[in-house]
């Protein structure tokens, strides 16, 4: 089969194409970076150098693809975030209708049923809104957790104050997923692309509340005393502007952990809890740890 993948060699992307590849399928990663090649290449996959912002491209890169899967990259300049993650899935959805695609794996997040109020997330919203509208198009959403890897921000946060912390509520209880287990979950629908309509896949590792996620990572760093520190929005706003992120992120990320914290975020996925993929948050607290050691 013939496989299309965008996000580069992302932490989804990358373990997805090698498991494509792995199983002897002909795999296209399309990637913004032109020193990406070299690495695409030498894991026996195809490079396609663009943007998601050219249809033209896109539609060049997937026609003849028997599965596509389709992500937002990241971006931190966009002067209004959802609007810019909603038209890269316009982008995706006129090119799988020129390029006669008919399977798409779309990567989305939890809280993505929520067409505002939830941050970038609430972009995702309408990104699946687009994939939807295709007609003969089989589309599945996969709606992850928050990310384990999301974590790996606190360093700083960590290292020079002693605590983790954000605007997600007191003690809540969270959602949350290793990039592997999203890999996993992925392939196993492009590798066997039995799924027909539109439909949605919640993916998630672990559930737990902050205070265990301050307690664990503290444990495998040697800061067993670690805390959880709630903060409030004005403060969450603040310090990710200290930290040099756009105001236009800041207010986006400060919406989500509200969302967060009022429960709306995880309301679709509790009627659609999912089983538990295979890497606990403990687990990861061992990654963590060995990163936190090597800087």
């Amino acid at each position: 089969m013939k496989y299309v993948v965008t996000g580069s060699l992302g932490h989804i992307s990358k373990p997805l194409v090698q498991q494509l590849v792995s199983a002897g399928h002909s795999v296209t990663v399309i990637s913004s970076s032109a020193d990406r090649e070299h690495e695409i290449t030498a894991l026996g996959a195809t490079p396609a150098i663009g943007s998601v912002t050219d249809v033209t491209f896109l539609t060049a890169t997937f026609t003849g693809a028997d599965v596509v899967y389709t992500m937002v990259p990241p971006t931190w300049t966009a002067s209004d975030w959802k609007a810019h993650i909603h038209s890269v899935g316009k982008n995706y959805a006129v090119a799988i209708k020129a390029s006669g695609v008919t399977k798409v794996v779309n990567l989305s997040s939890i809280g993505a049923h929520m067409p505002s109020g939830c941050g970038p997330v609430s972009g995702l919203y309408w990104v699946e809104t687009e994939l939807n509208a295709l007609d003969g198009v089989d589309v599945v959403h996969l709606r992850p957790g928050f990310f384990y890897s999301n974590f790996l921000s606190q360093l700083g946060l960590i290292r020079n104050m002693g605590i983790m912390g954000g605007n997600y509520g007191v003690d809540t209880t969270m959602v949350l997923v290793h990039t592997s287990d999203i890999a996993d979950v992925a392939a196993g629908f492009m590798l066997n692309p039995q799924f027909a309509g539109k439909s949605f896949q919640y993916i998630s590792s672990d559930e737990c509340t902050t205070s265990y996620i301050a307690a664990t990572i503290g444990a495998a760093i040697g800061k067993p005393e670690l805390p959880w520190v709630n903060f409030s929005n004005e403060e969450s706003l603040n310090g990710m502007l200290q930290a040099g992120l756009s105001n236009e992120v800041a207010t986006n990320y400060t919406e989500m952990g509200t969302a967060m914290a009022s429960g709306e975020m995880s309301a679709d996925y509790t009627q659609h809890t999912p089983a538990k993929g295979k890497i606990s948050f403990s687990d990861f607290a061992k990654e963590y740890a060995a990163i936190y050691a090597a800087q």
